[in-house]
């Protein structure tokens, strides 16, 4: 999301995902503007769901952790969501799970006619409901801040009651030798729920996410149809998962 952003707006959010808190009279002095014109970036960043102005100033509308992850990688993360659009045709019915890689493919549907989405995230959420073409069906479930997710027994009942042709899921950290691995146990149980339910699922994930493992393993990289990644991969680790009888796909 934040490609959306100029320049003045990016220092705003940065210094927000840094402190995360700013005041008009401190950004008005760093920028060397007057604080009318602060007031006003505020006030257009708040409308599109950036920050949450308050008394003298502001604050994120996101956890800090979503805005870092947001601000990482951006280009490849745009690149790889492109690339998970082009597989959706017209009519499909998918499932997108939470997370600032997975949450732009909604933004890539733009020209696709009646989709519908399965989504636990409300960042997916934030991009479908500008395309009058994208009907959207919410999980439920308990919200998790740091994730921008619905997660818990709600969000797994939900899932677990649909059918659909494709699941774009993602991940903290993939390794051949312990596969998708994430942080949190509640978010492990959504990607199956929706591997179960999906006729393809593609995993979403940036090549830095390569050779990194968090806390819970989630699926054998096996499981899933195809991994869409960016070109930084390492073509020893390109041949190492080829070799191991899986579909990546890497886009520039």
């Amino acid at each position: 999301m934040t490609e959306d952003l100029n320049e003045r707006e990016r220092i705003i959010l940065n210094k927000l995902s840094a402190e995360g808190s700013v005041t008009v009279t401190a950004m008005a002095r760093e920028l060397g503007l007057s604080e009318v014109t602060i007031r006003g970036d505020l006030k257009a960043m708040e409308d599109r769901g950036w920050l949450n102005r308050t008394r003298g100033g502001a604050a994120p509308a996101f956890h800090r952790d979503i805005l870092e992850r947001q601000q990482s990688r951006q280009e490849e993360k745009n690149a790889i969501a492109r690339r998970a659009a082009e597989l959706v045709r017209n009519g499909d019915v998918i499932m997108i799970e939470a997370g600032t890689t997975t949450a732009l493919v909604a933004k890539y549907l733009q020209g696709k006619r009646d989709i519908h989405i399965v989504t636990n995230s409300t960042l997916v959420f934030a991009y479908a409901r500008m395309n009058p073409m994208l009907q959207i069906t919410m999980t439920g479930g308990e919200f998790r801040r740091p994730t921008e997710s619905l997660v818990g027994p709600v969000a797994l009942d939900t899932i677990s009651r649909l059918n659909v042709r494709l699941a774009f899921v993602g991940t903290d950290g993939f390794t051949l030798e312990r596969g998708m691995t994430t942080h949190l146990v509640e978010g492990a149980e959504i990607v199956k729920a929706m591997k179960a339910r999906a006729e393809t699922t593609a995993l979403l994930a940036d090549s830095g996410k390569f050779g990194r493992s968090g806390f819970i393993s989630v699926l054998p990289l096996a499981e899933m149809d195809v991994i869409i990644t960016d070109s930084g991969l390492t073509e020893t680790a390109v041949e190492e998962l080829t070799a191991a009888g899986i579909k990546i796909e890497s886009v520039n």
